[in-house]
C-alpha cells in the first residue's frame, strides 16, 4: 500500500510539472512530464487496486 502512495504522490508532481512546463512552453519537458504523469498514476492505481484498501 506504501509504494501506491508513494507512485501517486509521484504522479501528482508530474502532473504539477506538465502543467508549469506547458506555461513556459518547453515541450520536450511536457512531453516526458506528461509521460511520467501517465504511467506513474496508472501504476498507482493499479498498486491500491490489486493490494486493496486496508480491512477497517
Amino acid at each position: 500500500m506504501a509504494l501506491g502512495i508513494t507512485l501517486l504522490f509521484v504522479a501528482i508532481l508530474c502532473g504539477i510539472a506538465t502543467i508549469r512546463e506547458v506555461k513556459r512552453r518547453n515541450f520536450f519537458a511536457v512531453g516526458f512530464a506528461g509521460i511520467s504523469f501517465l504511467i506513474f498514476g496508472w501504476f498507482s492505481i493499479m498498486t491500491i487496486f490489486v493490494s486493496g484498501a486496508p480491512d477497517i
